[in-house]
This record gives C-alpha cells, sequence and structure tokens, in this order.
C-alpha cells in the first residue's frame, strides 16, 4: 500500500515572451506580486522556433525565464495562472496579447507548465487548468517529450532550467535543515 504524504514544494519559474522588450519592466512588480521576490532572471532567449505567436504579437519575440526565491505549494499552480492570464489580458492592444506569459513549476524530476488547454498528456490541476509535463530531468539533464514545445527543447531554456534546478534542490536542503 502506498502511505500519502504532503509534495515536495516547488519552485516557481514564469516564462515571459513579448514583441516590446520594454513590456516587461513594466509588468516587473506585478510579476512579483503573483511569485514574490525574484531569485534568478534569464537573459533575453531567442524565440525563433516558431510563428505560432507573429500573427496576434508581431515579430521578432524576446523571452526572459524567471525564477522566484519563495518555494510554492504544488496545488497553487492553477492559481498563479489564473493571475497570469489576468495580466495578459491587463496588457492586450486592440484585442492582442502584448505578451505571453507562461508560468509553471520545477521540481528536481520534471519541469510542469500550466495551461488552460487539455490534451492527452495533461494532468488537470484544478479551476479550468492543465499541468503539462513539458521536460522529465535524468541524470543527462533535462529530456524533452514528444510533445515539448520547440522552444522548452532548446539549450538555452534548459541549460537556464538546469541552474534553476540547482539553486531549488539547495532551497530545500535549506528548508530540511531549519
Amino acid at each position: 500500500m502506498s502511505i500519502p504524504k504532503p509534495p515536495d514544494p516547488a519552485k516557481l519559474v514564469i516564462s515571459v515572451f513579448m514583441k516590446d522588450k520594454a513590456v516587461l519592466e513594466t509588468l516587473f512588480e506585478r510579476l512579483e506580486q503573483i511569485g514574490g521576490p525574484v531569485d534568478m532572471i534569464s537573459k533575453w532567449l531567442d524565440f525563433d522556433f516558431t510563428d505560432y505567436y507573429y500573427r496576434e504579437m508581431g515579430f521578432p519575440l524576446f523571452r526572459r525565464v524567471i525564477a522566484f526565491k519563495e518555494l510554492i505549494g504544488q496545488d497553487d499552480l492553477s492559481r498563479i495562472k489564473l493571475s497570469t492570464n489576468e495580466l495578459e489580458k491587463e496588457n492586450e492592444s486592440g484585442g492582442r496579447r502584448q505578451v505571453n506569459i507562461d508560468p509553471g513549476y520545477l521540481l528536481s524530476s520534471r519541469f510542469i507548465l500550466a495551461t488552460g488547454k487539455d490534451y492527452s498528456h495533461r494532468i488537470y490541476i484544478g479551476d479550468q487548468i492543465y499541468g503539462d509535463l513539458t521536460l522529465m530531468y535524468t541524470g543527462q539533464g533535462f529530456k524533452p517529450l514528444e510533445w515539448t514545445y520547440p522552444d522548452y527543447r532548446s539549450k538555452q531554456v534548459t541549460d537556464f532550467l538546469e541552474k534553476i534546478r540547482n539553486k531549488y534542490i539547495l532551497d530545500l536542503k535549506g528548508r530540511k535543515n531549519k
């Protein structure tokens, strides 16, 4: 028989992409209200893996990945996704998004993204939101799955997630030593 136990807390990670890099500066305080103080932020990353968003947002697009200091409950992800959806709506112009905000969480074994879209590999997590198993961690690093979006397969993103994972493991050890 398996014995239920509380899940480990997770590292909140939010990926933000936009056409106008200045948009991130206007959103930063609100993102901190959602996730708390920032722990790590990537440099500007390429976003040339798909043209899916070009019609709505324009071209070129730029991405930053942000990790937050405070660990979250895994069950907080649906609430966070609803908050980031609201922030996207507040920043629409002419009915078009100016920014795409993808919250997720990282554990030592995997990276999960939140989405409002159901699909076979997504698990319902509440509030009309699904968790997408995006990457799995093995001894060789983060590994994409057949459905992993091309940008999350990129070395730029997985290398940064590896840094976040290392910090997350230290954070967990610090919590256990308290």
